[in-house]
């Protein structure tokens, strides 16, 4: 495949995640926790990173988002262990122990909660949640990026 295939590939990839992310929010009705729009943020650097590496020779833009996509599956592993009970994620949107707490702290805690929680699986498709598939989609986006790195 040619270099510009292949960054239209993986752009258009990350193009598509963007897109079904915010289909899930607006059409769905499914608002994003912390995590979710965390994963968002590579995924739309990849795609200016394509538009750039349309334009400009060299395999410094395909590294590039070989890096994004690497980043936002990083992300997304990570956000799958939060949801799946290995590791605890940021306090601001998971729910912890409440033991030790005054009435006051508690309280604060309960009232400076987000609404959707990281630890929540809100939608899955064969026991996989949002998170997993786009770690899992993103891993094949970096080696298509890494391709186009390589291509002359």
């Amino acid at each position: 495949m040619t270099r510009k295939l292949l960054i239209l590939i993986a752009s258009a990839g990350s193009a598509a995640m963007l897109l079904g992310a915010f289909g899930f929010q607006y059409i769905g009705d499914m608002a994003p926790c912390k995590l979710c729009l965390w994963q968002r943020w590579p995924h739309a650097a990849a795609v200016l990173i394509g538009a750039l590496a349309l334009l400009l020779p060299g395999p410094l833009l395909p590294l590039l988002g070989a890096l994004a996509a690497l980043t936002t599956a990083g992300i997304g592993l990570y956000h799958t262990g939060v949801e799946r009970g290995w590791w605890e994620g940021p306090t601001t949107c998971t729910s912890g122990p409440v033991g030790g707490l005054t009435p006051e702290q508690l309280m604060e805690q309960i009232m400076s909660a987000p609404l959707v929680r990281c630890d929540e699986v809100p939608w899955e498709m064969f026991t996989l949640s949002m998170a997993s598939w786009n770690a899992i989609a993103s891993l094949g986006f970096a080696l298509i990026w890494l391709m186009a790195a390589r291509a002359r």
